[in-house]
């Protein structure tokens, strides 16, 4: 209820001197013909419009009434001729002004049809009031009841009500009690719900279609005007002389809030309890307390709880006092530091001292203790202690967070680690002796001459240049500092050539160094000594900073003090690289190339989607640019090896221009084919105009569940291509060799036909390689399983994909945590030939399946509280689908991890998400008319 406005803006009705504007809609229902009887006494009817094939041409009059003496001239409608509908949409003009209005006044619609020459006949009269029964001037739109064959009656009581039956609503009249309803979210007085309110007002319109079609009324559909003064919707209130004096009294009164001064007040007792409770004295009693057989399950109860839950009094005072026994156990820890009071300086105390004895916690858990919760430094250094066991594999897989991470850093801290960096007394440095060659360096003249540090870590520029940092943001990004590296001080040809991306110990090029990893007290300089070790740590994080530094346009924009932070980090990446090993500067003037790379790159594509051509005029133009070393001063088709920011274990070389292609959308993505240094392609695709962010997030987690099945033995053949957003509005897309299950569909008629044409074998399972199908089933049981927990919407055939090999993956997340554009989706994207392609809901691969599924699940939630820290971390991400409720992100996974359910009810409730998928009607409905949407684009 938090979003409902307490604020009600209003004019009085006096004051207002604008004239009364009413809009005419529509009108639906069906007229009676004459009987023949009717005919017969006046043979002129079969002349009116009631006995045409077509609507006829029909006149709306209105007139505002007082009781039944009109205040004004009636007004009608202009002529207009119909042929399948009556439809105005004309707004009409009343001769009065609003502070000439009476309480009381009504307003009479009368529908006219031509009966003969000079002659009217009334279709039907419907009367309305001007104002509600609190006096507020009615606003938006109303479907009225029209009465047959009668002028509008201006008395009060009226015999021609437009709401309800002699102005009082039916029991069963459905329609009106909506409308009310559709009032009260209208005014604020229902909290909105964006998704729910899509379904609800579609329902709504279904139910009123359907009343009105069982009804043996018409229906006039009217808009009263709204009042916007400064930009500010004000209602228009009825005046009485001396209205203010009126007290209305209530013998029932409606519920009444009374302020408590006191509410945000300690409760002494409370407050009296708790300090006793946590008192030094009463630690020395506390260590030997030994929880009984009850209060031990409640303890245990209390530490499975998912990191989102929010802890009692009770339970936050039970954590306290058996501490000692819990710190045995190590997924005790985040939940015990959640009930201390950190502004109490004897409890920070003792929850230090409690920190350094508990049983370290795991770093998937310790993941928790980054986020905006835990403020305490103390509790981050543990944090980072317990990062700093963890291989730079698993780093990666957390890297994307990690960085969010950092705008809940301490400011202060992250400006000292900085300045500590930027005056020499701490500088990593690398040991070179097992650098592996992953970079090679070609001796060229202009790529020396043009390495500047400055530029090497400006934010790209690369979609507009004139989109640039302000240059007083880029020199606070990049420190002026030596300026440009000329030949004769470029680094040893044996270092160009080994820029390493595995870890190593470091060599000290300077006065003082980081000899030993523990020294590292904040997430900024952790990170920064894990990325100079490792160059591919370096170029995610950099790619990763980068993002977080653009001066963001549109809707979601990054937070200006967060975006302080991440510059500051940035500098200090900067610096450390600059001043550390040789090694450390190739690293720095390989992310520079990489930078250069991809602002050439963008500048073509944006040339090559200026051009004012079709498709494969574009892509000769393409082949062209890419063709030409003088276009944008940049050789494409052979430039000095870099590794690949998409994929920085591959070093490329060139683009293949004859093998590049534009894709038939919107914003006709190119697909580029990269030669490595190994003499293969590498193919991806470059999206210019979109944003990656969401998708990068996705791919993540979809490769983090991939490594954690995996680990459990489970091996559901996925397929996690990689992402890179290297700005919001462009990245790189791994292109994976497959074909949409669409075209599979229409090419070979089932997906087993397909499997057949490439892997055919004699005497197997359907004629199939049983390798093949094992693929496809536990991709799809994968695939099934995740998407559901990350709530993937909008999927259609035409984006599951399917390679030669059997393996079927999602593309497109562009809906996540349950948003979907289409109607009632089903819980996973299970269709009819997917199932078919398994042999049928009977078949031994269908009940597999269904194996896979549970299992998958299991695991999964078994790891729950590393997917929901690394989603905790998201909340204040710039994703698009977070950020519309970034407070339910965490919880809309959770909700779907079922985790208050035990494993057995897990299974059964996963069995039912399947059942349901596999029956769901509306989704077949739907991807019927997506395919012909895609049939009618084509």
């Amino acid at each position: 209820m938090d979003d409902l406005s307490d604020k009600f803006y209003y004019l009085y009705s006096s004051d207002v001197t604008s004239r009364i504007q009413i809009k005419i809609g529509t009108l639906e229902g069906k007229r009676k013909k004459p009987t023949y009887n009717e005919l017969l006494k006046d043979p002129h009817l079969k002349f009116c419009g009631v006995c045409q094939d077509r609507c006829s041409d029909l006149v709306v009059e209105t007139q505002i009434f007082d009781q039944n003496e009109p205040l004004c001239m009636p007004v009608a409608t202009e002529y207009k001729p119909f042929t399948t509908r009556w439809n105005w949409n004309e707004w009409m003009q009343i001769p009065l002004e609003f502070c000439d209005l009476p309480r009381t006044a009504q307003l009479a619609i009368t529908i006219y049809d031509c009966a003969g020459p000079d002659k009217l006949m009334p279709v039907g009269g419907t009367t309305v009031s001007l104002f509600s029964k609190h006096g507020v001037y009615r606003e938006g739109m109303l479907d009225l009841r029209v009465w047959p064959n009668v002028i509008a009656d201006g008395n009060s009581p009226t015999t021609t009500p437009g709401k309800g039956y002699n102005g009082k609503v039916h029991a069963n009249d459905q329609m009106f009690k909506l409308s009310k309803l559709a009032k009260k979210h209208r005014n604020g007085h229902i909290p909105k719900v964006d998704w729910l309110d899509r379904l609800t007002f579609r329902e709504l319109e279904v139910i009123n279609e359907r009343e009105k079609r069982c009804s043996n009324y018409m229906y006039l559909t009217i808009e009263f005007q709204k009042t916007i003064v400064d930009n500010i919707h004000h209602h228009i209130v009825y005046f009485e002389q001396s209205g203010e004096e009126i007290h209305t009294f209530k013998a029932n009164a409606d519920l009444v809030f009374v302020p408590d001064p006191e509410i945000s007040k300690d409760n002494l007792v409370e407050r009296k309890h708790h300090m006793l409770a946590r008192s030094l004295r009463s630690g020395h009693n506390d260590k030997d307390a030994k929880p009984n057989a009850a209060v031990r399950d409640i303890l245990n109860q209390i530490v499975s709880y998912p990191p989102t839950q929010q802890l009692s009094n009770e339970e936050q005072d039970y954590l306290w006092k058996y501490r000692f026994y819990l710190s045995t156990n190590k997924k005790a820890l985040a939940k015990f530091l959640k009930c201390v009071n950190w502004n109490q300086p004897d409890e920070v105390r003792q929850a230090e001292h409690m920190i350094k004895i508990w049983q370290p916690m795991d770093v998937e858990d310790a993941l928790e203790l980054l986020s905006p919760i835990f403020i305490n430094p103390s509790v981050r250094r543990y944090s980072i202690s317990r990062l700093q066991q963890a291989p730079d594999e698993e780093i990666f897989l957390y890297l994307l967070q990690l960085v969010q991470a950092l705008k809940y850093e301490n400011f202060d801290s992250i400006q000292e680690g900085y300045a500590r960096v930027i005056s020499g007394h701490e500088v990593f440095a690398l040991n070179e002796e097992n650098s592996g060659s992953c970079l090679e360096k070609k001796d060229s003249k202009e790529s020396n001459s043009t390495i500047t540090t400055d530029s090497i870590l400006q934010r790209s520029s690369s979609y507009n240049q004139a989109d640039r940092l302000a240059s007083s943001t880029v020199s606070s990004v990049v420190e002026a500092e030596t300026g440009i590296i000329q030949p004769s001080q470029s680094l040893p040809p044996n270092l160009m050539q080994n820029v390493c991306t595995e870890s190593g110990n470091t060599d000290t090029l300077q006065s003082q160094l980081y000899d030993e990893e523990q020294d590292i007290n904040d997430l900024a300089s952790f990170l920064v000594y894990r990325a100079c070790k490792n160059f591919t740590l370096a170029n995610y994080f950099y790619w990763y900073l980068l993002l977080e530094c653009e001066d963001q346009e549109g809707t979601i924009k990054q937070d200006e003090d967060a975006r302080k932070v991440y510059l500051t980090v940035m500098r200090m990446f900067s610096q450390a690289l600059l001043k550390g090993s040789d090694t450390m500067q190739v690293f720095r003037a390989t992310l520079m190339k990489q930078q250069k790379f991809i602002d050439k790159l963008v500048l073509l594509i944006k040339a090559v989607s200026r051009e004012n051509a079709n498709r494969a005029k574009k892509t000769i133009k393409l082949k062209e640019l890419l063709c030409d070393p003088l276009a944008f001063k940049y050789n494409f088709s052979d430039f000095e090896s870099i590794p690949f920011p998409l994929d920085p274990e591959v070093n490329i070389n060139g683009i293949v221009a004859e093998k590049a292609i534009l894709f038939k959308s919107a914003m006709m993505p190119s697909k580029l084919h990269f030669k490595t240094s190994e003499n293969e392609e590498y193919v991806a695709i470059f999206k210019l105009g979109d944003d990656l962010r969401q998708d990068q997030l996705i791919l993540q987690m979809i490769t983090l569940m991939d490594k954690l099945l995996n680990k459990e033995n489970l091996d559901l053949k996925l397929t996690p291509y990689r992402v890179l957003a290297t700005s919001t509005k462009h990245g790189f897309v791994q292109y994976i060799e497959s074909i949409p299950v669409a075209e599979v569909l229409t090419a070979d008629g089932s997906i087993q036909n397909y499997f057949k044409k490439y892997h055919a074998q004699e005497n197997a399972p359907y004629g199939i390689q049983p390798d093949i199908m094992d693929n496809y089933v536990r991709s799809c049981a994968g695939y099934c399983v995740i998407t559901y927990i990350l709530g993937v919407g909008d999927r259609h055939l035409d984006n599951l994909l399917l390679t030669k090999d059997g393996r079927l993956f999602h593309i497109d997340f562009g809906y996540i945590l349950g948003r979907d554009p289409k109607p009632l989706p089903p819980p996973m994207k299970l269709s009819k030939e997917m199932v078919e392609a398994m042999g049928g809901i009977n078949s031994e691969h269908y009940q597999e399946f269904r194996k896979l599924c549970y299992t998958a699940f299991l695991h999964l939630r078994r790891h729950a509280n590393l997917m929901l820290n690394l989603f905790s971390l998201m909340t204040d991400a710039s994703v698009p689908d977070i950020a519309l409720e970034p407070d339910k992100a965490v919880k809309k996974v959770q909700d779907k991890l079922m985790l208050d359910l035990g494993e057995e009810e897990a299974v059964h409730h996963m069995q039912n998400l399947i059942d349901a998928s596999v029956a769901a009607v509306m989704a077949a409905i739907v991807e019927q008319f997506h395919k012909i949407t895609q049939y009618m684009r084509k």
